[in-house]
């Protein structure tokens, strides 16, 4: 019985893996992503518009959290070569951390929401970033002072703790120059994505 049991828990998760979403081949245009996993951008579209954040800046966020790995998770850390716990519960496309992750929830009663699933992780960040332009006065559109209450919270953003920290100032740079990229870039291909969605509605 215990022979057959694990037998098909090695079927299901060979079978998960097989048909989790591979990141996208090429990260650095947003266009080839949409193109490339239609199904994110009309994600994308939905958490743009539940909670009004432009669909490139947590997009270049969660480039920088992720790389759009749907199972990411901080590295393992060791004692000598014995494994003792990653540095964080950060875990998928978002790398929402557990706590948060159920405040999310609880808030928007989407109670299923999976942190591997790009549709709840792109979620997640439409309704962070609504948070912060309420709580800090960020807003929506501002990638750089965004990223930095992603990365140290409502609280560490109130008391400025990214002051210490000049690496996180360097990425959140990057993650703001990296939001007005995709900006640029879907400005020349949301026409197209926008058309092939109305005929994908109507014809598919």
């Amino acid at each position: 019985m215990n022979i057959k049991k694990n037998l098909i828990f090695i079927f299901s998760a060979l079978l998960l893996t097989a048909c989790a979403t591979p990141p996208p081949k090429n990260p650095d245009n947003i266009c080839e992503i949409f193109y490339e996993h239609r199904d994110w951008y009309d994600a994308s579209k939905d958490m743009k518009e539940q909670w009004g954040t432009p669909i490139h800046v947590p997009l270049a966020m969660m480039y920088q959290e992720s790389s759009f790995k749907h199972n990411a998770a901080p590295p393992m850390q060791y004692f000598w070569f014995i494994p003792i716990g990653r540095a964080s519960d950060a875990y998928g496309y978002a790398q929402a951390k557990t706590m948060t992750w159920a405040d999310y929830k609880r808030e928007t009663g989407n109670s299923w929401a999976d942190r591997d699933d790009f549709a709840d992780a792109i979620d997640f960040m439409g309704w962070f970033t609504n948070k912060t332009q309420k709580i800090n006065g960020v807003s929506k559109w501002d990638a750089y002072a965004q990223y930095l209450n992603y990365h140290e919270g409502w609280g560490g953003y109130k008391k400025k703790s990214y002051n210490k920290k000049p690496w996180l100032i360097k990425v959140s740079r990057k993650v703001d120059s990296r939001s007005k990229q995709y900006a640029a870039q879907l400005r020349g291909c949301q026409e197209n994505l926008d058309s092939s969605w109305l005929w994908r509605l109507f014809f598919a």
